[in-house]
């Protein structure tokens, strides 16, 4: 039973294709395929991670003594230094029967002894200002034991020296209401004292009214005016009927307490 073949065609790079950072966008490489015989070469190219590259020709056909330049582009990605790349590339190579060969028949056709293949690996080159970051890290002392257990602790620290303002605005709110609440009790009960202290005017009052018009007895009646009635009367009365001073001065407080006492209810 009859082995492999020999690759027959010349890689350049022959070992390993290279791809050079920053990888934030496309990176291309380019693969040099020679033909060194008499015949015509098929050939196709396959990776292990084919969402990640784009391959162009990814299959054609070499002629004898020529080549072909095959670009392998890179797809952009999130670059880790520590992360080896494990992603390879195979050529695949088969002499073509005829002149004039078709590669989809070529490729059914052929026999696994008939095939010649090589490999590639994949090799990540980061910038220098990438690498010397990455040698900065390795190099800089490791973190204390506990600052990771720390961190959790700073936030819960921040978050306590804000909540302090929280409650103090909210004690402010509370404060307010509260003196506000003891402002309104405050003028109730002012209300109310003097309330009572209109209705202990109002009550002297009539009792001072009816001692006059018991007193007065049989004194003459004078016309009052229409409209004129109640207390003006009987501070008329008062005065035609030379009551004692002291009693007019306090019928008049009586009348500015009830006046007083009538603008507050």
């Amino acid at each position: 039973m009859s082995g492999k073949q020999d690759q027959v065609i010349v890689l350049e790079p022959s070992t390993e294709l290279r791809f050079k950072g920053p990888f934030t966008d496309v990176v291309t490489t380019n693969l040099k395929l020679i033909n060194p015989t008499e015949k015509k070469v098929c050939f196709k190219v396959k990776t292990t991670a084919p969402k990640r590259y784009c391959v162009r020709p990814n299959s054609g056909i070499i002629s004898p003594n020529a080549d072909v330049l095959i670009s392998v582009m890179l797809q952009p990605f999130e670059f880790d230094p520590n992360e080896k790349s494990k992603h390879k590339f195979m050529v695949q190579t088969v002499f073509a029967a005829t002149d004039d060969p078709d590669l989809e028949t070529v490729w059914r056709d052929a026999s696994p002894d008939q095939l010649m293949d090589s490999k590639l690996k994949c090799v990540f080159i980061f910038p220098v200002d990438s690498a010397q970051n990455n040698l900065d890290v390795s190099s800089s002392p490791a973190p204390a034991p506990g600052v990771e257990e720390m961190k959790p602790n700073v936030a819960k620290l921040s978050e306590a020296r804000a909540s302090p303002k929280v409650h103090f605005q909210v004690n402010n709110v509370e404060t307010d209401l509260r003196n506000a609440m003891a402002e309104n009790k405050r003028l109730l009960s002012e209300i109310d004292a003097l309330r009572k202290e209109n209705k202990t005017w109002r009550d002297d009052d009539l009792r001072l009214r009816r001692a006059v018009q018991s007193s007065s007895g049989s004194e003459q009646v004078h016309t009052v005016p229409a409209g004129q009635t109640g207390t003006f009367s009987t501070l008329q009365q008062l005065t035609q009927g030379n009551a004692i001073p002291p009693i007019m001065y306090l019928v008049a407080a009586l009348i500015l307490g009830l006046i007083v006492g009538k603008f507050i209810l």
